[in-house]
C-alpha cells in the first residue's frame, strides 16, 4: 500500500523531480503555499516513507569517457528476477537494472563503457552469471520529465 499524498506533497515531488539541487525548500514553499519549514518535514516523511528513495545526477554519458550507453534485454527466472538484478550491479560498467513484470526480457540493464570491448566483457559477465541476453541496443538520447500527477495547478 502506497503513502497517501496530498496536493503539497504531490508539489514538492513535482519540484524535485524537475530540479532537485537548485530547488529550495524555500522555493518550493513559496509554491506550494506553506512554510520552508513543512517542505523539509514533508521531504523528510517522505524519504523515511522510502518515496523519496534518492537523489541522482543524470550524466550525459557520451560527454564522458565512457560514451557508449547500451540497454541490454535479458531474461531470467521470474523468482529468482531480484537475485540476478543485484548481481548485474556488481558488474563494472553496469549502472542500472530495471526488473519488468513479464517472463520474457524481463530485467533491462542499462551499461556503459568506452568502447566495444567493454561492452563486451560486461555482457559476457553477465552471461556467465547465468543472465540470458537476449537484445543490445545502443542509446543515443534519454528524455525525462516530472511525472504530471506529481504536479499541480497552483505551480504552473
Amino acid at each position: 500500500m502506497g503513502l497517501e499524498l496530498d496536493e503539497i506533497d504531490r508539489g514538492i515531488l513535482h519540484h524535485l523531480q524537475r530540479d532537485a539541487r537548485h530547488n529550495t525548500a524555500t522555493d518550493i514553499a513559496a509554491d506550494v503555499d506553506v512554510t520552508a519549514n513543512t517542505v523539509r518535514n514533508r521531504i523528510s516523511r517522505l524519504e523515511e516513507a522510502g518515496v523519496i528513495k534518492g537523489y541522482v545526477p543524470i550524466i550525459d554519458y557520451e560527454r564522458t569517457e565512457q560514451s557508449m550507453h547500451m540497454v541490454v534485454q535479458c531474461t531470467v527466472p521470474i523468482h529468482e528476477r531480484g537475485e540476478f538484478a543485484e548481481a548485474a550491479l556488481d558488474i563494472d560498467g553496469v549502472v542500472a537494472v530495471r526488473e519488468v513484470m513479464t517472463g520474457h526480457r524481463n530485467l533491462r540493464i542499462d551499461l556503459v563503457a568506452a568502447d566495444t570491448d567493454e561492452i563486451t566483457a560486461a555482457v559476457s559477465q553477465l552471461q556467465q552469471q547465468g543472465i540470458e541476453v537476449d537484445e543490445q541496443e545502443l542509446l543515443k538520447a534519454e528524455y525525462l520529465q516530472p511525472f504530471d500527477n506529481f504536479g499541480s495547478d497552483a505551480l504552473d
